[in-house]
This record gives C-alpha cells, structure tokens and sequence, in this order.
C-alpha cells in the first residue's frame, strides 16, 4: 500500500514476527561441550536480553511498560518486555501487571549438546508482537546481527483487520512480498534463503542458512591450525550436515 490511508478508529491490526536463531560448535568432549554451554549461557544471560529487547522496542518507537527477566538452572534465560505504541497517561499505581495495551517482545534461549556427536547449539526464539501501526519488520538485521546467526527462522503474521473511513476492511497496511523485503542486501548475500508464503492469508516464512564457514569459528577453545587437514575437513562436514538438518527440520544424514 503506497499510500497512508485514513482509518476510521484504531488500527486493530496485529502483526507478529517469530524469528528463531541457531548457533552451532563443534566441541568434541564432553568437558568441552559443557563448557561451551556455560560460555553461552554468560554471554546470553537475562541483562544482556533485556538490553537487545530495549533496543528492539526502541527501533519500533514503542513504550516498555514492565519487564521481567529471568536466568535459569542449569541453563537457559528467558525475558518478557510489555510494551505501547505511545505512551500512556501517568498512574497513582506505578506497577502495570495485566495490562496488555498494544503489544509484546519475548525472548528464550535453548544451549544443548548431546555427546554422541560432538555438535553444541545454541536457540534464541524471540517473539514480537504489535498491534497499530508498528511493525517489528524493521528490526530484522539488528537481530540477526546481536547473534551468532548459522540458520535463521522467521515468520511474520498480519492477522485481523482495520477499517477505513468508509467502511472498507484493510487486512494488511503496509507493502510485503517477502520476510527478505526487510533484510539488507549485505546481510542477505550471506545466507541462502527460501521463502514459503501464504498471501492470500498474510503469512510469510523465510529460512535462511550461512553460506561460509570459517572452522575457526565454530571450534570452542581450540586452534584450527593445529589439527590436521583432514581432521579439518572431517569437522567442517559435520557442521555442515548439523547445519543443514535444522535448516531442513528433517534427519538426512544417517549418523
């Protein structure tokens, strides 16, 4: 839609953004698979969360109205930002618990290993979800900037309807082929990805997977050079396969 249309009330149109991040290292022991997990656990801890959902509420011009934040045992953090598209009126009651105005940002993290293959990832979900104007489109490539993004999964979601001065229903308020539409060509030349849209229902999904790996970046406190060509290229195999199974979301290779 190029231009802005006049509505008639509030834009009731709710728009939602799952995006899901996977982060792989090979760790070959056990020790080093915990170890690895306790690493991504500090770095992604429930402050530095919070820190990258206040920016996301800020790139989206929105309000935080409450925060909570929690860190998990044995691993895991998980942080929930109730937010508004304006701000609101000031309160005698400065605590908001149930007030569910416009919108929401939620994220959770998944560290996990299993030592039969020496592979360790690492899930962040992070949800956003607006009502109005705002769309969370927009923060696409700060997100997948703030982490180690190997796979990436997104779907976007309009779902109801607004209504224009005269009457018209508007199922959707803003231009979109495409998840990709909003990511820069500079993050996109990176990945390989594929779309699978249902636009007659306002719904797109986009996968995308990292088309270069550089080994030394997926080894956890070992140097590349120090192991032999072979090893090397036995490892990459293995993070390439990991890769491409959740990518795929389907076991292709027999282990």
């Amino acid at each position: 839609m190029t231009e802005k249309m006049t509505l008639f009330g509030f834009n009731n149109l709710t728009k939602s953004l799952s995006f899901n991040i996977y982060d792989v290292c090979y760790a070959e022991s056990e020790r080093e698979q915990k170890d690895y997990i306790a690493y991504i656990d500090e770095q992604y801890n429930s402050e530095r969360l919070t820190k990258i959902l206040f920016d996301v509420a800020g790139m989206i011009e929105s309000t935080v109205l409450n925060v909570s934040k929690q860190d998990y045992d044995p691993q895991g953090a998980s942080v929930t930002l109730l937010i508004s598209e304006k701000p609101l009126p000031a309160q005698e009651n400065d605590t908001i618990l149930a007030h569910l105005d416009k919108s929401h940002i939620t994220v959770h993290t998944y560290p996990e290993s299993h030592p039969e293959n020496a592979i360790a990832t690492f899930r962040v979900d992070i949800d956003v979800s607006t009502c109005g104007e705002i769309t969370p489109l927009s923060t696409l490539d700060y997100l997948i900037g703030s982490f180690d993004s190997d796979i990436i999964t997104m779907d976007y979601r309009v779902r109801g309807f607004t209504r224009a001065v005269d009457g018209k229903k508007l199922f959707l308020d803003h231009d979109i082929t495409s998840i990709q539409n909003y990511i820069a060509d500079s993050t996109l030349k990176k990945y390989d990805a594929v779309d699978l849209n249902v636009y007659q229902q306002n719904m797109f999904h986009t996968r995308m997977l990292l088309k270069e790996i550089d080994l030394q970046n997926y080894l956890f406190n070992v140097d590349a050079y120090e192991l032999l060509p072979k090893i090397r290229l036995q490892i990459n195999e293995r993070l390439r396969r990991e890769m491409i199974e959740i990518f795929s979301g389907t076991n292709v290779y027999a282990r």
